[in-house]
């Protein structure tokens, strides 16, 4: 046969399977009606399984391969059954009950010091708000538990040194909802108390990440690099300890706040230099105009289980662009996953999507749909 005669074949095979997708289609409507008046839930795990099973073991060679293709039928059948049952009532109502903005935006918590850029991305968000710092990312969150502050401010991840493992650990414990988004050119600089020649410097201080973002220059150097809580209290060290041989890296910002030198400008590994930053709350507000979901969850030990997940974001016509896994404390290899993904949740596609995962998937948490400042 020749290549146009194949194709005229497989076409002539997909003619064929759409109606019988649209059958089997109809079939889970009728399905998700038994369901409702038997009360039934809308997952059977075992029947799957069993289905799934005695596929793989007919079609031969292409046996993984026709356990994929039949997974997402079931996928698709279920994502249906869904929306038709209206699931996720307690997700929907949350989600019809958000408010637009926080009632109270006065105290926001954040890491370092004044200067830092976790200071510098708050005052692009909330120019007008008092800022609590502390020391540590765990601080943040304890401030939004206990009511000291309104909102917490943090960053995820960098361009250049990827995620911040910490951040993300303390958000799959807590699971406060994510209101706003911000992106921040991070330059940093390196400052020393005194003006002097560069070739003086012998060691740094900085946070690890502004560290990592600018592992090259201090490799380069051979400088010794030790860590602080943040960029701006490594500024405010180096300030009053006036030594020589020691600068900050830090922001222009800080090292003027702290009246350093600057010694060397844009020493990051690349100029385009970017930390996203994300606001949480014990509450959960949609602003208008969102555009970025955040959700996690968990998933059983099976084959395909987090391809089966992702292939309904696909379906949906949704655009991932943040996925995180992290190990699950107290157990063996067991892991949470993060998501982040473009889109509205007062889209119906959307919403249904949501809330068939929430019924489905273990450790299920929705954390919000905000805007985002890129």
């Amino acid at each position: 046969m020749t290549l146009e005669e194949i194709r005229k074949e497989i076409d002539q095979i997909d003619e064929a399977l759409l109606p019988l997708f649209l059958k089997r289609m109809e079939c889970a409507k009728a399905v998700a009606v038994i369901k409702k008046e038997t009360g039934q839930p809308v997952l059977n795990a075992e029947r799957e399984q069993a289905i799934l099973n005695r596929i793989g073991s007919r079609a031969g060679e292409f046996g993984g391969e026709a356990r994929m293709l039949y997974a997402n039928m079931m996928d698709m059948s279920r994502s249906l059954q869904h929306s038709l049952l209206g699931s996720g009532q307690e997700l929907r109502a949350a989600i019809r009950d958000a408010g637009v903005k926080p009632e109270k935006a006065e105290k926001i918590a954040c890491l370092g010091e004044i200067g830092s850029y976790s200071h510098e991305a708050l005052l692009q968000l909330y120019p007008h708000t008092f800022p609590l710092f502390y020391q540590d990312f765990g601080g943040i969150f304890a401030a939004v538990e206990s009511g000291e502050a309104d909102l917490g401010l943090l960053p995820v991840e960098n361009s250049s040194a990827g995620s911040v493992g910490e951040v993300y650990d303390l958000i799959l414990q807590y699971r406060y909802s994510i209101i706003a988004a911000t992106t921040l050119l991070v330059r940093h600089c390196m400052a020393s108390a005194k003006k002097v020649d560069p070739r003086s410097i012998r060691t740094v201080y900085s946070h690890p990440q502004a560290l990592s973002q600018c592992s090259v220059y201090i490799e380069k150097n051979d400088l010794h690099a030790l860590p602080c809580s943040s960029t701006a209290a490594a500024a405010q060290m180096i300030a009053q300890r006036q030594e020589a041989g020691i600068a900050a890296i830090c922001s222009e910002h800080a090292a003027k706040q702290y009246k350093l030198h600057i010694v060397q400008n844009d020493i990051q590994n690349t100029s385009n230099n970017r930390t996203r930053f994300i606001v949480i709350s014990r509450r959960l507000y949609i602003p208008d105009g969102a555009q970025k979901i955040s959700l996690c969850f968990s998933l059983p030990h099976k084959t395909g289980s987090l391809y089966s997940v992702l292939a309904r974001f696909a379906a949906a016509g949704l655009n991932l662009t943040k996925i995180e896994s992290r190990p699950i404390a107290e157990r063996n290899f067991e892991y949470d996953f993060y998501l982040d993904f473009t889109g509205n949740v007062h889209e119906e596609r959307t919403l249904n999507l949501l809330c068939a995962l929430n019924d489905e998937l273990p450790r299920f948490s929705f954390l919000g749909n905000y805007t985002e400042n890129e």
